[in-house]
């Protein structure tokens, strides 16, 4: 008896001093297990964005008015902003008519008569419609997309209408000078049916992404962040990217000469940790048309659609910023290429952090810088 409970006792020893290897996960089982860990952290984010939303939201109060709105006729890219403001112009007017620049526009309005024609962009549209809507006692107003930009065409295009809003703080003086009366301040916003977040598809989870277009200054700058780029998981989208000088260093992560929707957009901004936001250059001779070299200092639409997806945005510096957002709390700026690189890297190995001024910002701008607000705010201006 003594015996056989000692050959049991050896055996159990050699059984336990084997190395048992470990199991071997078979991909499928990687693939659940890394599955649900993000699928858990982004349900639970998801979830928090959703919640600072809700608190932003309050019932539109329609006016009484008929507003006659002329989109751009330009097309894509401009046709999502058309979409965007005639949506939301629904919620926001009684009665709506909807035409193009392409029509005849002034013909429409004579017919039917409305409180205010309201042209977007307007550099497609015969000047001879808004002078005919005037003459017939039209009430008209134009809001420009691209100041400074193009500010060689809109200083005559402006004179034609009863009231100019622009996107630029600076261009409000620039017409004034040129004889316009009523000049307002109002930037573009952006369309939270689009610009939300979501839950981007696997492939469009990176680090840092860019979405844009390679201006001159642009290829500068990026040129400077080439080798950071490179060593991370990152982005950059749109056209003209070949002319980095070590294009080929970031060749695999640039979507060249790509142009995409509003959607797609989203989704990109969703899935990137960090959002590269660069102004326009108001001084490229490549491309504007600026002789009066007119400063710009105001936000453009991507600032807003960037922080609408619930994600942290680095832009560049612009003077007017603080008026819509605090900067370190609400949105993040650099001012070099190396400030860039070391914000970048601080927020990549600091979630909390990261999530806490991209929630700040989410609320913010589904706060103030909607279409919705925007067009209450042009609205009151001219209608009290």
């Amino acid at each position: 008896m003594v015996r056989s409970t000692k050959k049991a006792s050896k055996r159990i020893i050699r059984r336990q001093s084997r190395i048992i290897p470990p199991r071997i996960l078979h991909p499928y089982e990687h693939g659940r297990r890394d599955g649900l860990a993000t699928g858990w952290d982004h349900g639970y984010w998801y979830g928090q964005c959703e919640a600072v939303i809700q608190k932003t939201i309050r019932p539109a109060v329609k006016k009484d008015i008929h507003l006659m709105y002329v989109a751009t006729g330009k097309g894509f890219p401009y046709s999502p902003i058309d979409e965007a403001i005639i949506t939301t112009l629904s919620s926001v007017v009684s009665h709506i008519t909807v035409t193009d620049a392409l029509q005849d526009v002034s013909l429409i309005a004579k017919e039917k008569r409305p409180d205010l024609v309201l042209v977007l962009d307007g550099l497609q549209l015969d000047l001879i419609h808004p002078k005919e809507m005037r003459a017939a006692g039209i009430r008209t107003a134009i809001w420009f997309t691209d100041d400074p930009y193009y500010t060689d065409v809109t200083a005559n295009v402006a004179q034609h209408y009863d009231h100019i809003f622009t996107l630029e703080k600076t261009c409000v003086d620039f017409y004034r000078q040129h004889g316009c009366q009523s000049v307002h301040y109002l930037p573009l916003g952006f369309y939270p049916n689009e610009f939300r977040p979501r839950n981007p598809d696997r492939s469009r989870r990176k680090e840092i992404c860019f979405v844009g277009t390679a201006y001159w200054k642009r290829i500068e700058f990026f040129n400077e962040i080439s080798d950071y780029l490179s060593s991370k998981d990152s982005l950059i989208s749109g056209i003209w990217w070949d002319r980095l000088p070590n294009f080929e260093q970031l060749a695999t992560k640039i979507e060249l000469n790509k142009w995409m929707g509003p959607a797609e957009t989203a989704e990109t901004y969703n899935g990137a940790r960090v959002v590269i936001n660069m102004h326009r250059a108001h001084d490229d001779e490549t491309f504007n048309n600026n002789s009066a070299n007119i400063p710009a200092v105001s936000l453009n639409p991507r600032t807003f659609e960037i922080s609408g997806c619930g994600t942290l945005q680095l832009s560049d510096i612009r003077d007017d910023m603080e008026q819509f957002y605090t900067p370190g709390e609400e949105i993040v700026t650099y001012a070099s290429p190396q400030e860039l690189i070391e914000k970048a890297e601080y927020y990549l190995n600091n979630e909390e952090e990261r999530r806490r001024i991209a929630l700040k910002g989410l609320y913010r701008t589904m706060r103030d810088h909607t279409y919705e607000r925007r067009l209450e705010t042009l609205l009151t201006i001219l209608f009290g």
